[in-house]
C-alpha cells in the first residue's frame, strides 16, 4: 500500500525506526512525528500497530521505545552473531589485561559499526557504544577497515568531509593516505588522540576463512607513555578471532630492533 505521494507504508515504518538514536532511546509520538515528517495521526496509528506486534513498546510515561520483539528477530537473524561469539572470549582476555575499553567493529556503509564493547568503571573517555558508529578516518577500527577496504570506499571517504575532532585527527587527504599506508605496512592502527586528546586507540584486523578483513578488534586506553605495550595484546587477540573464523595463519613479519610489535601478522 502506498500513500498519495507514492511512499509505501514500509518506508514510513522505516522512518519511524530511524527516528531513534543511541542518545534518544525513548520518544513521544509527537517527537516521532517531527523527526519523520509524518502527520501526528499517521505516526500515532503506525506506532500503535508496531506496539501491538511487539516491535515497539511504551514506558510508564507513554514514551515509545524499541520492543523486545525487534531485538529478538534482529539477533536471531544477524549475520554478525557468529563473529561476536567467536570474538567474545578473546575480548574478555584483552579486557582483563588492559582494564579499559575493548570493542569489535565492522564496516557498514562508510562508517564503522560497533557490534560489541566491554568497558570498566573509571576507564578513559570513549565515544563508542554497542550499535554506535564512528567515521572511518578518525577511529582506529575505522582506519583498519578503510586500509583494507576497496578503492571506491576510500574515494568516497576522501570526497566527503573529513571532520577534525582533535589536532591529531587525519583530516586531510594527504595525511589520511599516509596513515592508511602505515596501517597496511605495520598491520595495525595506532591512533593517539584522534577522537579525544586523552584517549588512544589501537586496532588490528580480523579476517575470515578467505583471508579477507571483516572486522577490527580495538582497545581504547589512556593516551600516555607506555601505551605501545597493548599492541601485541590486541594483535594476538585479533589473530585468535581470525583463527576462530577459519582464517589461515599468516606468516610472521621480521621484527626491527626496538619495534614494539610482536611481528606475527602480515600487512596487506
Amino acid at each position: 500500500m502506498r500513500t498519495q505521494n507514492g511512499e509505501s507504508v514500509l518506508a514510513r515504518v522505516v522512518r519511524i525506526f530511524e527516528a531513534f538514536t543511541p542518545e534518544d532511546l525513548a520518544l513521544t509520538v509527537s517527537e516521532i512525528s517531527r523527526r519523520t515528517g509524518l502527520h501526528v495521526a499517521t505516526a500515532s496509528r503506525l506506532v500503535a500497530e508496531l506496539v501491538s506486534y511487539g516491535f515497539l513498546t511504551r514506558d510508564a510515561d507513554r514514551r515509545v521505545l524499541m520492543g523486545m520483539r525487534m531485538w529478538e528477530l534482529a539477533t536471531r537473524a544477524s549475520p554478525s552473531l557468529s563473529m561476536r561469539n567467536a570474538a567474545m572470549p578473546f575480548m574478555e582476555g584483552v579486557h582483563d589485561v588492559v582494564g579499559h575499553h575493548v570493542q569489535l567493529g565492522v564496516l557498514d556503509g562508510d562508517e564503522v559499526l560497533f557490534l560489541e564493547r566491554m568497558t570498566a568503571p573509571g576507564a578513559v573517555i570513549n565515544y563508542t557504544r554497542i550499535a554506535g558508529r564512528l567515521p572511518l578516518h578518525a577511529s582506529s577500527s575505522g582506519l583498519v577497515l578503510l586500509a583494507h577496504g576497496p578503492a571506491e570506499l576510500l574515494r568516497r571517504v576522501l570526497d566527503g568531509a573529513l571532520e577534525r575532532y582533535t589536532p591529531n585527527t587525519p583530516a586531510t587527504a594527504g595525511r589520511l593516505r599516509a596513515v592508511l599506508a602505515e596501517v597496511r605496512r605495520q598491520g595495525y592502527a595506532y591512533c593517539p588522540g584522534y577522537v579525544h586528546p586523552d584517549a588512544l586507540g589501537v586496532a588490528a584486523p580480523v579476517r575470515d576463512a578467505r583471508g579477507q578483513v571483516v572486522a577490527a578488534l580495538a582497545v581504547i586506553v589512556p593516551n600516555e607513555a607506555g601505551a605501545t605495550s597493548v599492541v601485541p595484546v590486541v594483535r594476538t587477540a585479533a589473530r585468535g578471532v581470525s583463527r576462530a573464523l577459519g582464517a589461515p595463519d599468516a606468516p610472521a613479519r621480521r621484527r626491527e630492533p626496538g619495534d614494539p610489535r610482536d611481528g606475527s601478522a602480515t600487512a596487506v
